[in-house]
């Protein structure tokens, strides 16, 4: 199955590591430097929109951070 996150874009629901919400993630410090390390090494899918949350995947060695300007809350209520 998978998981459509906005922006024509879906993922693999089997491949979701986590679902986090911006505003709340957001103001850790290890939170910061692993999206500020992520998007130094290309792993960051960024959307359109202003991003209220970020989908974290992990498929076939490969690490993507997917921004989403749909909240979490909603997110995690489309995988039931």
């Amino acid at each position: 199955m998978y998981l459509p996150i906005g922006n024509d874009m879906s993922v693999r629901e089997r491949s979701i590591v986590g679902i986090f919400d911006l505003d709340n993630t957001s103001t850790s410090k290890r939170t910061r430097e692993f999206l500020e390390k992520s998007e130094e090494l290309g792993e960051v899918v960024p959307c359109d929109d202003l991003p209220k949350s970020f989908v974290l995947t992990s498929e076939y060695g490969f690490d993507r951070v997917y921004l989403t300007a749909l909240n979490a809350a909603t997110l995690e209520k489309r995988l039931k």
